[in-house]
Formats: C-alpha cells, structure tokens, sequence
C-alpha cells in the first residue's frame, strides 16, 4: 500500500491532458474478444485493470502489442486458446464480469468460484448478469462453482431489469451482438461510457440502436470485425481538476473536456459557488472562486447535489462535490441513491475538522467553512473517496497523509505527475 504525502495549502494552476477512461476502456477491451480480427485501441490509460486484463489475455495465448508511452494498443485473439482457462477471472478487478459473455461467446462453457460478492462501495450483485444470460439463452448452475453454459448462438429476447446496471447493460449488449435475432434491453444504463463501449461494436460492424438512452435494441449478426478505436477522454478525471483548482484558489485548464456531458455537472459546481468555463473542448475554473453554496428559492429546505444513474448527477463524482463543500459557506445535502456504503469514509473526513451529519446510508449533511487542520487519514477503497480525501488536505496548508491511497491508481495513470506539474508539492510514499 502506498501513501500520499501532501504539503497542502499552495494554490494549483496549469493545464491538464486527461487520460482515457477508464471506465470505458475495460468493457471495450472485454468487447474486443468477440472478434478474432486485430484492434487497434488508441488513448488507452495505463491504469492496474488494464495491466490485469492484458496479463490475462496474454495468458490465453492472445497476442498483445502495448505502447504505454504512446497510449496505444492492438489486440489479437486469433491465438486465444480456452484450454489454458483454470477458472480464475483477473483478481481484485470488480469489472472482471464484463469478461461473461465475450467468453462465453467464445468459449461455450466456463465454471468459475463464487466469491465476488461485493465491494467497499456496497453489495456487487451477480444476479443481474445471471439473469441477463439466461434470458439470452445461457445456462446457469451453480455447486460450489458458477458454471456457464451456452449451445450455439445467444438468442435474441427482450428484457427489461430491475434497475439500471452499467456492467449489466454491457453485458447484455456484448452478448446480444452476436445473437440470433433482434433483443431488446429496457432500463438500460446510458453512461458516457456505456455509450463508448456501444460506439465501438457499431464500429466493428455491430446493430445498436438507442445509444444514449434506456432503451437499446440490438440486431445480432454472425460476426464482428477489427478496426481502430479512440478511447474517450475520462469526464471523471476532468471534474476532479475542475475541482482541485477551485478548491486550492487555483486556475486550472483541462484539454479534450467532452462539454457535452456537462450541463448537470457544471449546474452541480454552481450550487458549491463555483462557475466552470467551457472554451470548444477546454474546461475551467478561474483563480479565487468564492465557495459559497447558493441558497435555493423553496429557502425552508436545503439545497443538494442527488446522486444516481445517468443522466442524473454520477455517483463516482459525489467525493469531490462533498470535499468542496467542507470549504464552501453554508449547508448541503448530498444523496447517493445508488450505494449503501457510499458514505463509509466521513470519519477520516471529520479528522480535518470537516463538519459532516451523516442521515443515514445514502445521505449527509455537509456544514462548510468550519477551521480546519492537516491529518493523517485513511483512504477507504474507492478511488474518487481516496481524491477527495486529498483535496481536502491540498486546501489546508501544513503537512497531511492520505494513507492506502494507491486505489487512485485504478483511475488516474499520472495522479501526482499530474498534481505536480500544477504546483503540488505531494509524493507518494
């Protein structure tokens, strides 16, 4: 495990080149195993789930070209032998699931041990994927081990789940790709990075339609095709910029922003006092922003930033929402609708003197503006709680530890690098 070293108090400015999404990446890399033709994957992030699946891909006898330094990557799985398969997916990856139907596609049969039971975010359900499997034609059965069965084809259908899940809606959409007939998914998830991993199979010749929205419909065809692909830009990484350069006093640019994703998310920093430019593809905040959170006009009820399924505001960003407030004047609620675990690090948060009421599992109660003190803290397993634990102490000058923080390194390839060349003074330890 490794800690952050933080020397907070400087304000940070510059201009920052985000990496590729990470949450984007992964399914497409799963997704590029429908498909023995090369792909060629450009803006790839050099994150340690990328590392995971390439080992594993590499281990089934998939050849691998990997240009860290240029951000490329060409995959060919003409060599991919399922005979090496022992049953073990990447460990210590949650997204490991996405492997499901691609290798079923490929494989027609894989057992597996049932131990991914959850996370530190909350309970990970497998049943959603299960379900998903079955409904297209999969067999499911379980006695000690997860077996997976498939004869043939998937076969199209039409199903319509509990809630909208993006692992899930990703698996279904791999799997219906190369089905028999047309399928149906409602209440699909439409994140941005849903939409890329859709995006590219459409690119390789796949029938989506619906992209974007709840409902995707998929005409399945016999087989997908190779080509090149960008990885977009991750908006989770430019908001946590955005918000280190207000939360420092700082002025900080971000190339490749993806604007069009941003109504919510620039509404959101306005409620923190907090006015995010957007120049073409370049996003940022100004130097010396006043944190005041903007009282609404209904004035007997407190303002808040509600957290769920996109479109609404993205969960994954609400840690840097909540390390705003502790510095903003005023009061706010925060709403995580999707996690019952989301709010477990707001002990470590109150060791800077941060004033927090936490309701109940999915809603807090930030009173802002109170002194605040460096730290020593412990970052939970969730890698934007993790951040935001580090913007708070950047804001406070004095040395403060952000201990196992390395989870970062799950997201964000060139955190300090990053952190460094806006005027950090941070290391890891």
């Amino acid at each position: 495990m490794a800690d952050l070293i933080v020397n907070g108090g400087k304000p940070l400015s510059g201009t920052i080149t985000p990496s590729g999404n990470k949450n984007s990446a992964l399914p497409i890399l799963c997704a590029t195993l429908l498909t023995d033709a090369p792909v060629r994957l450009v803006n790839v992030p050099a994150i340690t789930d990328v590392d995971k699946l390439v080992a594993f891909f590499s281990e089934q006898g998939s050849r691998i070209v990997w240009d860290k330094s240029a951000g490329t990557m060409t995959l060919d799985h003409s060599g991919f032998d399922g005979a090496r398969l022992q049953g073990e997916l990447p460990s210590g990856m949650r997204s490991s699931v996405l492997l499901f139907a691609p290798l079923l596609q490929r494989l027609k049969r894989i057992a597996l041990p049932t131990n991914a039971k959850g996370c530190s975010l909350g309970i990970r359900e497998l049943d959603p994927h299960l379900e998903i499997l079955e409904k297209l034609g999969a067999k499911v059965s379980h006695n000690g081990n997860l077996t997976l069965a498939l004869k043939g084809r998937f076969r199209g259908a039409r199903h319509w789940p509990d809630y909208m899940s993006v692992t899930a809606t990703e698996n279904f959409v791999m799997a219906a790709v190369l089905a028999e007939g047309t399928s149906t998914l409602l209440n699909a998830a439409s994140e941005p990075h849903v939409q890329d991993l859709c995006g590219v199979l459409v690119g390789m010749g796949a029938q989506i339609s619906g992209l974007g929205t709840s409902q995707l419909t998929i005409t399945g065809v016999k087989r997908l095709a190779g080509g090149t692909f960008t990885i977009n830009t991750d908006y989770h990484e430019v908001v946590t910029f955005l918000a280190l350069g207000a939360i420092t006093g700082g002025e900080v640019k971000v190339r490749h922003s993806l604007p069009h994703h941003f109504d919510l998310i620039t509404r959101s920093f306005e409620k923190l006092g907090v006015r995010v430019e957007h120049r073409g593809d370049t996003a940022l905040v100004r130097r010396r922003q006043r944190l005041v959170i903007e009282a609404p006009f209904t004035s007997n009820l407190l303002p808040k930033i509600e957290a769920a399924p996109w479109p609404y505001f993205p969960v994954d960003l609400l840690p840097c929402m909540i390390a705003l407030s502790v510095r903003a004047q005023g009061a706010i609620q925060f709403w995580n609708k999707v996690y019952e675990g989301g709010f477990t690090w707001m002990p470590e948060l109150s060791k800077f003197g941060a004033h927090v009421v936490v309701s109940d599992p999915h809603r807090i109660i930030v009173f802002g503006d109170r002194p605040l003190r460096p730290a020593v803290v412990d970052a939970p397993y969730i890698i934007r709680a993790a951040v935001a634990l580090y913007m708070v102490a950047a804001s406070i000058p004095g040395r403060s530890v952000v201990k196992n923080a390395d989870t970062i390194k799950r997201a964000h390839p060139h955190f300090v690098e990053n952190l460094r060349s806006l005027g950090a003074d941070v290391e890891w330890q």
